[in-house]
């Protein structure tokens, strides 16, 4: 089953969203991918209990350009879902993101945890993680870098032919998995997406300053923490921090699992998923 294409009128532009699933709502991005109708393996993770908006940010699908640069940027992204969910009425949704996407959720949580029904943060980081991490994969000392950002720069091309892009795609996220042989096992879904080159320039500048950790206790909004502990690029160390310091947060560590421990070890993602709504629930 396809997602739903919704193009969604917002005081700061017409923004392009994929709809799919049964339930509450449900808020799902990444800082620079580009979805379409066939979805994105994430966000498919929930769709069985939420009604999930898969949203193409700034620069990514049919969504809006931006007209200055800071528009990309991490605050003006979480400006910009806050226009999408009042457009939708809805009151409070919750916020699911993996990688860079997590990153968005700890922003959205310390600036409007008020519209957050929860945060599901998945392998994630709260401050700049590459310059001290040699365990991480975007460190100029960890083995596989060079081979990582030769793939990156690769998949900026815009001409790529699909075939290209998508053998590049699986190489890239190879280095992301405990398992790298169990790639077909894990991707094996019509799901299709690109990187939008802009929206990845501007963060690979705006990442080189950030860091929130201080801003965490602000997130008053129920937190779910979930990191691999094979992560090499937001190793979990910094998933330990976060749930340090964010008051009403709880950690899940995927003994078997990489980067990608909703598809790594996706019925144990699931359960824990569900356990923690419980709580959620409860506490409303």
């Amino acid at each position: 089953m396809s997602w739903n294409q919704l193009m969604i009128n917002t005081p700061r532009g017409t923004f392009e969203v994929f709809l799919k699933g049964e339930g509450e709502p449900l808020c799902i991005t990444h800082h620079y991918s580009e979805f379409n109708e066939t979805g994105d393996y994430f966000a498919e993770s929930f769709t069985h209990t939420h009604q999930v908006y898969l949203v193409n940010l700034r620069e990514a699908g049919n969504s809006p350009k931006a007209v200055e640069p800071y528009q990309l940027s991490m605050l003006e992204t979480i400006f910009d879902l806050e226009g999408i969910r009042e457009a939708l009425g809805i009151e409070k949704w919750g916020f699911a993101g993996h990688s860079t996407g997590g990153m968005l959720g700890i922003v959205y949580g310390i600036y409007f945890s008020s519209s957050l029904r929860f945060n599901v943060i998945v392998g994630a980081a709260a401050r700049e993680y590459t310059t001290f991490s040699p365990e991480c994969i975007y460190n100029r000392n960890h083995p596989k870098y060079k081979v990582m950002q030769e793939l990156l720069e690769a998949l900026k091309n815009p001409d790529l032919s699909a075939e290209r892009r998508n053998k590049l795609s699986n190489e890239r996220t190879k280095l992301s998995l405990y398992k790298p042989d169990r790639f077909n096992d894990y991707f094996n879904l019509n799901i299709r997406k690109k990187i939008s080159a802009s929206r990845l320039n501007y963060f690979n500048r705006e990442i080189q300053l950030f860091d929130v950790t201080r801003k965490l206790t602000l997130i008053s909004s129920p937190a779910l923490i979930m990191c691999g502990k094979h992560d090499v690029q937001c190793p979990l160390p910094y998933s330990l921090e976060m749930n340090e310091y964010i008051p009403n947060s709880k950690l899940v560590v995927f003994d078997n699992s990489n980067h990608y421990p909703f598809l790594e070890e996706a019925e144990l993602f699931s359960t824990e998923f569900t356990q923690f709504l419980k709580g959620v629930v409860i506490k409303k």
